[in-house]
């Protein structure tokens, strides 16, 4: 029973690291490197928020998650729309953002173990002989109800189906008029705005450093690979797959062999099947 309690909470945290690097590849086929930085500064704004500004906590995290959603979207505005189409350029330009922000942060003072955020919950539940933290709970139930919210936006919802019709042949959707990079700006906001979110529900299980940002920036990486780069869905599955896997690891081998298992999963995908689960790009053997 732990490990299928902890496996299943460990799979929505690696769901909710993914899904705004996948959502903002599979519409804009941006690989965003600034999405693992974007997620520890939220974090911190959260913070500066409570503690400086002296804010209510509601409001702090709709504060953070504002400013984070515009620092994405004018990211891709004033830097990565000038190497849009370039690939090479856009990791290269996407992680230069990324290593400014967290060194930033760093030299800014922001660093060691003394920044926490409150649990929204205090106290613990058993369930079937397990103890569970309520933040734990709500990481779960909060997480499961974003899939199910953005999946429904992107078939109900007039900018969703937009986005929606981006990702699936951009070429048709700029025919019918849709603004290809009003579109891609749209899909880095609400890609930095879903890392905020997912810094909110789980930093407070854990402290808020720079080094977290690499560390969620590789998870995210791993999830979308198995998954298949730009798959929604599939970033979903691969983060059931190694969210248990981690699980298994930590209970058979030790903590320290975790993020091998993400690692391992990269490299394992990358020559048994480079497209991932539910990828569109070609297979190795068509493109030779």
């Amino acid at each position: 029973m732990e490990i299928l309690i902890y496996g299943t909470i460990n799979s929505v945290a690696l769901a909710l690291y993914a899904l705004g690097f996948a959502l903002v590849y599979g519409i804009s086929r941006l690989p965003n490197f600034a999405h693992g930085a974007l997620y520890v500064l939220s974090g911190f704004i959260v913070w500066s928020a409570l503690n400086t500004l002296g804010m209510n906590y509601l409001f702090s995290i709709i504060f953070s998650l504002i400013i984070t959603g515009i620092i994405g979207a004018l990211i891709y505005q004033f830097f990565l729309i000038r190497v849009r189409g370039m690939e090479i350029s856009e990791i290269i330009a996407s992680y230069a953002i990324a290593l400014a922000i967290l060194e930033g942060l760093r030299w800014g003072g922001f660093k060691g173990m003394t920044y926490t955020l409150p649990a929204f919950i205090e106290g613990s539940i058993n369930i079937a002989g397990v103890s569970v933290d309520y933040q734990r709970l709500l990481v779960v139930i909060i997480g499961a109800a974003l899939v199910a919210s953005l999946w429904l936006f992107t078939r109900y919802t007039r900018i969703g189906l937009a986005l929606k019709g981006m990702a699936q042949d951009e070429r048709a959707a700029l025919m019918l008029g849709i603004d290809s990079d009003l579109m891609a700006v749209v899909a880095m906001g609400i890609g930095s705005m879903l890392a905020a979110f997912a810094a909110i529900l789980l930093l407070p299980l854990g402290n808020i450093v720079v080094e977290s940002g690499y560390n969620v920036l590789i998870l995210a990486i791993a999830v979308c690979i198995v998954g298949g780069i730009g798959s929604w869905m599939g970033a979903v599955l691969a983060a059931c797959l190694i969210g248990f896997a981690q699980i298994l690891t930590v209970v058979y081998l030790g903590s320290h062999y975790q993020m091998m298992v993400a690692l391992l999963a990269i490299i394992l995908t990358l020559i048994l099947k480079p497209s991932g689960l539910f990828g569109q790009q070609k297979e190795l053997e068509e493109r030779v």
